[in-house]
């Protein structure tokens, strides 16, 4: 997406009708105007309906980390809230299988040497309690933790991090979500979201339902960074499977020096409006985009934007394997320059650029 939507004001439309021909829906609203869109993909940023989950395997790779053996174990909401309250560097607090219902908060930092975990399976479930407001997990202003292997669902946000740094969220199912699913924001540095099967995003507003949403808007900066640029900086998105209703990943303007490594993108859910149109939207600075793998995407793979002076530059492409069957744009869509797309990256169905010559 070009800009974000979610302080801009829309214009509402009564819809009086659908009609359904070729397999595309129109819905016809007063006034005689009507809006296309394709089957079974969000509409206008209207609610998304959940699906059943991805059925692509979650790569694997390098960087993992394992839990150690739990100083505190917790079996239900009150314990969890409990725990996090009381955690200090180098707990590891063990979530047994359940359903914790409620919006949980992290406010204490690890070290280094010694973060905190919260680790389980994906039978321990994090439920915020619905899609339309609040935040499953919060990491608030809050560092170096470790959170592996659990379950989130039903709420506005998945998993939040505003002024994390060293966390690593790993191995997470995060569905069923009102907006986006995982965000660093706030001057989030040095994280990792790594290895994570998200799906089911956009179920309050599908224009907002992102996968992984690294720092802010320029138009958000005043709520999020002081008013002065987010620089959540040096992030790592590696090894996910996304299937989301916007961009699988939207790099935002004034991030730099990350790195988005061997993700899988499922495009089928892309919808909401019409900037929805590729799995990941880079606006900002030196991020290296490497081993990426998607197909169904409505219009671009990959796009580059400009949205303020000097951003959107300094990246490098490399490795991507691009199917764009059934779409009418481009591998990677740069529409700033002064980037680096490698000749290996693979586009089946189209071509790699809109003008210009690939690199090496």
């Amino acid at each position: 997406m070009q800009i974000d939507r979610r302080f801009v004001a829309g214009v509402v439309v009564g819809v009086v009708g659908v009609l359904i021909v070729g397999g595309a829906v129109w819905l016809l609203a007063g006034g005689g105007s009507s809006e296309k869109a394709s089957a079974g993909a969000p509409k206008g940023g209207t609610q998304a309906t959940p699906g059943p989950p991805p059925n692509l395997p979650v790569p694997t790779g390098t960087g993992k980390v394992g839990c150690p053996a739990p100083t505190t174990t917790v079996k239900d909401a009150d314990g969890l809230k409990h725990a996090l309250d009381a955690a200090k560097a180098g707990d590891v607090i063990r979530l047994t299988a359940g359903t914790y219902t409620g919006k949980f908060v992290a406010q204490a930092s690890g070290t280094s040497d010694k973060p905190i975990f919260l680790c389980g399976d994906a039978t321990a479930i994090l439920d915020g309690g619905g899609v339309k407001a609040g935040y499953a997990f919060h990491l608030d202003k809050a560092s170096y933790w470790r959170l592996i292997g659990f379950s989130v669902r039903n709420s506005q946000k998945g998993v939040m991090a505003d002024g994390s740094s060293g966390s690593v969220i790993q191995g997470l199912t995060v569905h069923d979500i009102g907006d986006e699913a995982i965000h660093l924001r706030g001057f989030s540095t040095g994280d990792t979201v790594q290895y994570n099967k998200i799906y089911n995003t956009g179920l309050r507003r599908a224009k907002f339902g992102e996968g992984v949403y690294l720092g802010s808007a320029q138009s958000n900066w005043s709520n999020s960074s002081g008013g002065k640029p987010d620089k959540s900086d040096n992030n790592v998105v590696r090894g996910n499977v996304i299937r989301a209703t916007a961009e699988a990943i939207d790099i935002k303007e004034g991030t730099s020096g990350g790195r988005v490594l061997d993700n899988v993108f499922d495009g089928s859910a892309l919808g909401g409006d019409k900037f929805n149109d590729s799995w990941v939207d880079v606006k900002g600075n030196g991020y290296l985009i490497q081993g990426n793998s998607g197909k169904k995407t409505l219009k671009d793979g990959f796009q580059i934007h400009q949205i303020i002076k000097g951003g959107g530059t300094g990246n490098v492409f490399r490795g991507n394997t691009i199917d764009l069957s059934g779409a009418d744009g481009v591998g990677i869509n740069d529409t700033v320059g002064g980037n680096t797309i490698a000749c290996d990256n693979k586009v089946i169905g189209g071509r790699l650029l809109e003008k210009g010559d690939c690199s090496g």
